[in-house]
């Protein structure tokens, strides 16, 4: 530990205490300790060099899913094409194929064998025995949502109930996209493609801690796309930002409006959730078979009516996650200011499927549920595939029942595990909605089906409540619907009923593919966002003048004489403040004791915006600035040495500097969330 070096004794423990009654860590680091330089100046400048460096031929976006995932690129020289990638081999029934599952493969060595539709269908036609010693992974993004302690050495768990590693698993997913991306580029162009000819762009959820997002980049540069040295070759965008972006272009064609206000393409808002959409959908598959989608450089209608200061709300549902936004536009480019940090929730459709085992295990089981799944994975990765395609087909206004088949396996093994019949199982269980048919399927009916979206459409339709309870959401224009989840008659149905007189609600056409074109036009323009709410408070540990009865009496440090207050935190920027892309905020330390070799700045984190003493509950170490301050023989160093320390606010990545203003030198170090 640096620390350790520079202060000579142990610097306490690196995991935030609840309380402040462990030995402090500024105490030990009264020698290399620094305290404010008075009057600390405070410039906000955005760096001028923030602006293009390189230039690339292609941007190529990935839309890395919970539950799908996809990419799209679009050339530089013509930014008005987009291309979404080639259509993928394999497929399901009732399922467009413009992106493929979110699922990988691993030989029993653990090396990568395939992914997607290949890998599902690889799996699926294993000997059962064979089956089990394969690692198969599906739905694993939302691990990084739910693990509170994201690290590097995160684990993932199989379907064979092995573990691998977290990093290792994206980073072969981002490898597999990079690869058939580069593939794609490469046979269009006839020549072969470089990956430094590429930008590549990945979205994240907006909702998504740090650590989260900074695991993608990490993920990246072991899967090859970028490297820490050329980190501008990656942005990580967020996924509501993307498709804002999208929806300033849609044109009135490319849309269906749930609102009853006014009639779109000639269909008034009560015929439009039905035959509008039954329009769009004829027309997307009309134009399926194109892949190239024209993004006219045009401002849409819908923006041309957005006034100077308009908000509108993003609503992102996709697999795993629901990811509010709220923006402001600045005229005159256009540019969108984030005015209320992201909030949302894990209520995406994979709470559908969670509401589906329920009732499955309600039916027959939980442990046969249990054991089933185990003993026959692939029998239920198919169970869920016939599942999703009949959830798609769930609607508000259906009154015919809706059949699942259950493979083979399934009813035989459940004769096996029980000792009778799937038949007398769901006689038995009371449950009224579903029953058996002849054929070897589950029927359920309408209803059955609408009480298996309920919890999750409730949960997305009381978060909007309260987003639209608070006074900077109150005056919303536009809500616009986007993400996977989107398609489901059912939502648009709620959200259309709850908000439809708050404000107008817009689907964008191809509402699955929205967030990847987004991406691609952001990976363009990526000055479009110009403001972010910051999702933490940050700052650094200093030493302050102990005043009586204003600081604690067990912070008081006397070294030299001097009486020190230890383990100030000195703030930079709090949480939910604004912060510009590529703002610079600087503050000015001194040396606590004028004879110091060595300085060390510890950069800490927190969530709440209140923050007195680095000790405070949920206060986290995420990086250390070690400044070495010999080497000044015949330098005037002046009385109180000035030690300049900047933090830069980037798309997801926070670089933070110390520089000795006698001397010039520097260190730089990139704020780390999983290592510390």
């Amino acid at each position: 530990m640096a620390d350790k070096e520079a202060g000579g004794s142990d610097a306490g423990p690196r995991e935030t205490a609840p309380t402040s009654a462990y030995s402090s860590p500024a105490r030990s680091l009264g020698d290399t300790g620094i305290t404010p330089l008075s009057p600390s100046h405070i410039v906000n400048d955005a760096d001028p060099d923030v602006s293009e460096q390189q230039s690339f031929l292609v941007v190529v976006a990935i839309d890395f899913g919970t539950t799908s995932s996809g990419y799209a690129y679009s050339f530089t020289k013509e930014p008005e094409c987009i291309h979404v990638m080639r259509r993928w081999e394999g497929g399901d029934p009732g399922v467009s194929n413009q992106k493929t599952p979110t699922t990988i493969l691993l030989t029993p060595e653990r090396k990568f064998h395939s992914f997607g539709y290949a890998a599902r269908d690889f799996y699926h036609d294993l000997d059962p025995n064979e089956a089990k010693q394969w690692l198969y992974l599906e739905k694993f993004k939302m691990k990084l949502h739910t693990t509170g302690d994201l690290t590097m050495d995160t684990d993932l768990t199989a379907a064979n109930s092995k573990k691998v590693k977290a990093l290792e698993i994206f980073a072969y997913a981002l490898q597999y996209f990079k690869e058939q991306a580069l593939k794609e580029l490469s046979d269009q162009a006839g020549s072969e493609f470089e990956n430094s000819d590429v930008r590549w762009v990945i979205t994240v959820p907006a909702i998504w801690k740090q650590p989260a997002k900074q695991f993608m980049r990490q993920a990246a540069y072991q899967a090859g796309l970028a490297s820490p040295e050329n980190s501008d070759q990656l942005i990580i965008a967020l996924e509501p930002e993307a498709a804002s972006i999208y929806c300033r272009k849609l044109r009135l064609h490319q849309m269906i409006e749930l609102s009853g206000k006014t009639a779109v393409n000639g269909y008034s808002g009560r015929d439009t959730v039905g035959a509008g959409f039954a329009q769009a959908k004829e027309h997307i598959r009309r134009n399926r078979q194109s892949r190239t989608f024209l993004v006219e450089n045009v401002i849409g209608e819908i923006w041309s009516e957005l006034e100077e200061g308009d908000k509108y709300v993003v609503v992102d549902s996709g697999g795993g996650t629901v990811d509010l936004t709220v923006h402001q536009i600045r005229l005159p480019e256009g540019h969108l200011k984030e005015l209320y940090k992201a909030t949302g929730g894990p209520y995406g459709s994979l709470g559908v499927d969670y509401e589906f085992e329920k009732l499955l295990c309600k039916i027959f089981g939980e442990d046969f549920i249990e054991q089933f799944k185990i003993k026959r994975p692939a029998a239920w990765v198919d169970l869920m595939i016939a599942f999703e395609s009949r959830k798609r087909a769930a609607a508000p206004d259906r009154t015919n029942p809706l059949n699942i088949t259950l493979p083979f396996s399934f009813i035989d093994y459940y004769k096996k595990f029980r000792g009778h019949s799937v038949e007398h199982a769901l006689r038995k269980s009371n449950v009224d909605f579903v029953k058996w048919s002849s054929q070897g399927m589950l029927r359920m009916s309408p209803d059955a089906m609408n009480a298996l979206f309920k919890p999750t459409i409730d949960s997305i339709i009381e978060h909007l409540r309260d987003l639209f309870q608070k006074p900077e959401v109150s005056t919303v224009k536009f809500l616009f619907l986007v993400g996977g989840f989107a398609e489901a008659p059912l939502l648009q149905q709620a959200v259309q009923a709850a908000f439809g007189d708050k404000c107008r609600i817009i689907i964008p056409q191809d509402v699955g593919l929205t967030i990847l074109k987004g991406a691609v036009l952001f990976g363009l323009d990526p000055a479009v966002i110009k403001v972010r709410r910051s999702p933490l408070t940050y700052g650094v540990g200093v030493l302050n003048r102990y005043v009586e009865g204003k600081h604690p009496p067990e912070k008081l440090l006397v070294k030299d004489g001097t009486r020190w207050c230890t383990d100030v935190f000195d703030k930079f920027i709090s949480a939910d403040q604004s912060v510009a892309l590529g703002e610079l905020v600087k503050r000015s330390y001194t040396p606590a004791k004028p004879s110091q070799l060595v300085i060390v700045i510890n950069i800490y984190s927190s969530e709440h915006d209140n923050v007195s003493f680095i000790t405070d509950p949920g206060v986290k170490k995420c990086g250390t600035l070690r400044l070495d301050l010999t080497g000044t023989s015949g330098v005037a160093v002046p009385a109180r040495r000035e030690i300049q320390t900047l933090m830069q606010f980037g798309d997801t990545e926070i670089k933070a500097t110390a520089v000795d203003i006698a001397t010039s030198k520097s260190v730089k170090v990139g704020i780390d969330f999983l290592n510390y």
